[in-house]
Order: C-alpha cells, then structure tokens, then sequence
C-alpha cells in the first residue's frame, strides 16, 4: 500500500553555542535584547515533516509518496529522497523561493532558540491528492502551509482515503472550530502531550470526547511512551530505552513513520504503538532527523529485544 505524505520538506541548520543562554541575557533588559552567540558547531540537515516521515517509513520497507513544495536550492534534498527509493514526482519546485529552512541555536543545557523560514511552503497548495494516484490508501497531513493542510484534508476525504491529522507546530493556525473541521474529517489524530492539551483546550472537548470522533487518538509522551485512546478504551505504550540520547529533532516525525507502516498493514494497536516507539528510540540516538539508518532486520532485532516477539 502507497502512503501519502502531506508536510514540509526543509533544511535544517543546527548550531551549538558552547555556553549558556542565561549567562548571556540580562532579563531586566530584554526590551532592549541585543546579543550574538559564537557557534563554533554548525551541521545542516535534511528536514521538515514530510521529508522525516518519508525516511521512516521507508526504513521500515513502506511506500512512502511525498506531497510537498521546495525552493530553488533543493537538489541535493530531491537527489537525497531518490536514492532512498523516495518518488519526487508530487513535490512543486518554486524557482523563485528558498526551499523552508530551520535554524536552530541550542546551548549547553539544550535550551534552543528557533527561527523559521518558511520559503517555498507556500507551494504546497499547487499539489492536489487526485494527482497521487488512485492506490493511495492511507495518508497524513503534517504541518505545512495552512492552505496545504485545509486543501488536503478535504481532498482526501472527498477521495475516501483515510488519513491521520498530524498538526504539530501548526497547531496553533487553526481556530477550535476550524480543528473540530480537521478532526471531522480525518480517522486518526496524532499530538504530543502539549499539543493535546492545546487541542482539548481549543476545542473545548476531553481527550475521550476527542477519541470518540476518530478511530483513535494517539499522544506521544517522550520518555513516557505514549497513549492510544480509541471508541474501546485505551491503549499504554511503553518508552523504549535508546543506546543514548544524541539529538530529540526528528523523534516525534520517526514514531509517525512506524505508526503509518503498523496502520497499513493492518497491526493492533499494541504492535503499531510499539512499533512507533521503537522508531522515536532509534532516531534519538543519532544526530539529525535522517541520519539513523537500521535495516528492516535491525529494526526487527529491537523489536523483538523490547518487546519479545517479532512485529512482522
């Protein structure tokens, strides 16, 4: 089964400033912040949530199919996801815009500061989900442009192709009605605990009324693992333990990846939700959101390591 993946594709530039941002900023004087930070660490990453899942997914052996828009500095990203075996075909190529970038200063007690250019995102409204092919089964929308995620959620359920609804970061671009309108549509929805809270919040319904207006609502908690709240009842997935903390970027765009293989070949929720986590741990313990590279046996050994039984 093809999957499509609705989102962003960026870079991401990543600097270490090998102090404190507290030692740096006086806090009676923030109305006139003036500072500059040595990096002398800077790496630049493949990135963005459609380009993470992606890379996930087709670790684990799925079909990823990217719908996204990049800038005219993408060649090397385009080069990067066809070698994986990744189709670019869905992905708009803007001549007259950078491809969105992320630039993320973090000190030495990972506080981070984040800027966003968003670029070339404004394409993604071009693609439209009829253009992917007619054996799409299952979808999700990550964040990308507000047009993008509006556009594709009613294109995909006027297709009847089920999808999950992943608003990450772009949460906060949506009114409580205009996410009860997203939730309508989609069957899954997917938020870290903040965000669920920000979700309930908006919304103005529980965790269980939210659960009760899709197949299942999925919260990802870190280290805590993470719960499933179906019609059912609810489901606790446990944290898996990573050979060592490296870098949190990425881990939440991984665990979708095993969550969209586990929801296309049909696993219980018990499966896919372990699947998932395991996908978090392999990713945390590397740099960069797409720098883990298991092979599907690898990831199997893990599995099985975790949890005593093989997933597939």
């Amino acid at each position: 089964m093809r999957t499509l993946i609705c989102g962003s594709l960026a870079f991401d530039t990543i600097m270490v400033f090998e102090g404190r941002f507290k030692d740096q900023i006086l806090p009676n004087q923030v109305h006139i912040l003036n500072v500059s930070f040595l990096v002398p660490a800077l790496r630049r990453d493949f990135g963005g949530t459609a380009g993470n899942i992606s890379y996930n997914l087709r670790l684990l052996g799925g079909e990823p199919v990217v719908m996204a828009s990049v800038g005219n500095d993408a060649k090397d990203y385009l080069a990067h996801l066809e070698g994986l075996g990744i189709g670019t075909q869905h992905i708009v190529r803007m001549d007259d815009a950078f491809t969105a970038q992320c630039f993320i200063t973090t000190d030495l007690d990972d506080n981070q500061i984040t800027a966003f250019h968003p670029g070339a995102m404004g394409g993604s409204s071009l693609n439209h989900v009829a253009d992917a092919g007619a054996d799409v089964g299952l979808a999700i929308i990550a964040p990308d442009s507000r047009d993008a995620m509006v556009q594709h959620a009613r294109e995909l359920a006027d297709a009847k192709i089920p999808f999950i609804f992943d608003p990450g970061q772009g949460l906060p671009m949506f009114s409580g009605d205009e996410l009860m309108d997203f939730i309508d549509l989609a069957d899954y929805v997917t938020v870290n605990e903040y965000e669920a809270r920000m979700l309930a919040d908006r919304t103005q319904r529980t965790f269980d009324e939210l659960a009760q207006s899709v197949s299942a609502l999925i919260v990802t908690q870190g280290g805590l693992g993470s719960t499933i709240y179906t019609r059912d009842g609810k489901h606790i997935i446990p944290s898996v333990k990573p050979a060592r903390i490296a870098d949190p970027t990425g881990c939440g765009d991984a665990y979708r990846g095993g969550l969209l293989y586990g929801l296309a070949h049909g696993m219980s929720w018990e499966t896919t939700g372990r699947l998932a986590s395991l996908m978090g741990a392999l990713k945390i313990a590397h740099q960069g959101p797409q720098n883990h590279k298991p092979s599907r046996d690898d990831i199997a050994t893990e599995f099985t390591a975790a949890f005593g039984y093989n997933p597939w």
